[in-house]
């Protein structure tokens, strides 16, 4: 790559982790925000729901704002509204750390978290698909797959430093401390963050893929989801199952394998949460990796051999930590290593569409797939692992072998077509 596509890809990718840092610093303050947002005399349980319920909300926005922002990448530019993104990512997240509580504004509180939330949820929404498309368009496309990789890593990056701030603060500060005004610092610093990332963004230029159909007027000349679902319904498809897949490794294995090995494994929360963090930071290499093997040796490949590693490495976790807890560290790394696998979706994505409705139909397939599997995974892995101790696995599992099949076989159509127009495309 060029001197230039690396800068690009350092300045996305950095961007990427800061505004994924202010989407995700919400749930690890979800306890502390349903004390403060909602009456004193409100149960407990329903506190939490109802903080919860908000944090859901920022998924549910997701689809509308990135359908919206895809529209307008796909017409006006990719850089306006990778700008943007952040733009409107980092504005709430500043509003949420000077939001008054209940006992000072009553009912408006909690109204105003839920638009500032949502409000972020369009944001990312918008953000995510349109990283993927910015980097891909820019690098030579023998190294679209490390581009993916890359940003994907530095969106993976977000979380963790969401989990090292939450866990500085935690410690720095008594529990009273927090709830007076420290869980304020992580979002008042994920408003500069964001604004910091609007800046970082103004070095960037528009893709040369989108110069290019601006310059043979080679623009879709209609709604391009219109044309997406029109003409691609197999593309569609066929994201929104390798995002079904991605959902799986992120929420079960990162997200909810730490409080499912505290219930049933008797795991403490420090064990557990020091685990997920090394797991974390492999995953985020591994995503480099992952990109990389992709460029050399095609995304199907790499999706099926890193899914069957992944459905063993999620059986090899549960069943060690439940036979002896000091596999934890060790097992979990491994783990967070074939979770990497989901820095090949964004390039098995990317190539699906051609570039004049790639944002749109890249951005559709993704976040409404992901509101829907994101929404429904974690209620439906907490009934199977009551039902079984090797419930989440199982779920992950038959992700895995969706994964494994699509490599061997349905990913031979995926176009590889990325700097050009497909031939059968009339915009």
């Amino acid at each position: 790559m060029s001197r230039s596509d690396v800068k690009t890809l350092v300045l996305s990718a950095l961007g990427g982790a800061l505004e994924f840092y202010d989407f995700i610093i919400y749930v690890f303050f979800a306890a502390v925000i349903g004390k403060l947002f909602f009456p004193a005399d409100m149960p407990v349980w329903l506190r939490q729901l109802q903080a919860y319920g908000i944090f859901a909300a920022g998924y549910l926005a997701r689809p509308l704002g990135g359908i919206v922002m895809a529209h307008f990448g796909d017409r006006v530019g990719r850089k306006r509204m990778f700008m943007l993104s952040v733009f409107l990512m980092a504005l709430p997240t500043l509003g949420i750390g000077l939001l008054p509580t209940y006992v000072s504004a009553g009912l408006w509180a909690p109204l105003a978290l839920l638009l500032l939330r949502v409000l972020q949820g369009a944001a990312i929404g918008g953000e995510v698909p349109g990283a993927w498309v910015f980097v891909a368009e820019h690098v030579p496309a023998n190294r679209t797959g490390l581009a993916c990789g890359s940003l994907t890593a530095g969106l993976t990056s977000g979380i963790l430093l969401g989990s090292l701030v939450a866990t500085a603060l935690t410690r720095h500060y008594a529990p009273e401390q927090v709830l007076a005004f420290a869980w304020r610092l992580p979002f008042l610093l994920g408003g500069v963050f964001g604004l910091v990332a609007v800046l970082l963004r103004r070095w960037l230029e528009e893709t040369p893929v989108f110069e290019e159909l601006r310059r043979r007027k080679a623009l879709a000349q209609e709604l391009p989801l219109k044309l997406v679902l029109r003409q691609y319904p197999v593309a569609v498809l066929r994201s929104i199952l390798v995002t079904w897949l991605l959902t799986a490794a992120i929420v079960v294995v990162i997200l909810m394998t730490p409080t499912l090995l505290q219930k049933l494994y008797g795991v403490t929360a420090a064990q557990a949460l020091s685990a997920n963090s090394v797991a974390t930071l492999v995953l985020t290499l591994g995503c480099i990796g992952a990109g990389a093997l992709a460029d050399r040796f095609g995304p199907g490949a790499v999706l099926s051999c890193g899914c069957a590693m992944l459905l063993l490495c999620t059986y090899a976790l549960y069943l060690g930590v439940a036979h002896d807890v000091t596999w934890l560290m060790p097992l979990y790394a491994l783990a967070g290593l074939f979770v990497a696998i989901v820095g090949v979706i964004p390039l098995v994505m990317v190539r699906s569409f051609p570039p004049a409705v790639r944002f749109s139909g890249l951005s559709f397939s993704y976040n409404v797939a992901y509101a829907i599997f994101g929404g429904f995974t974690p209620p439906v892995v907490s009934l199977l692992s009551k039902a079984n101790p090797l419930g989440a696995a199982h779920y992950v599992a038959a992700m895995c072998v969706i994964g494994i099949a699509m490599g061997l076989w349905g990913l031979r159509r995926v176009s590889h077509a990325l700097h050009l127009v497909q031939p059968e495309y009339q915009p």
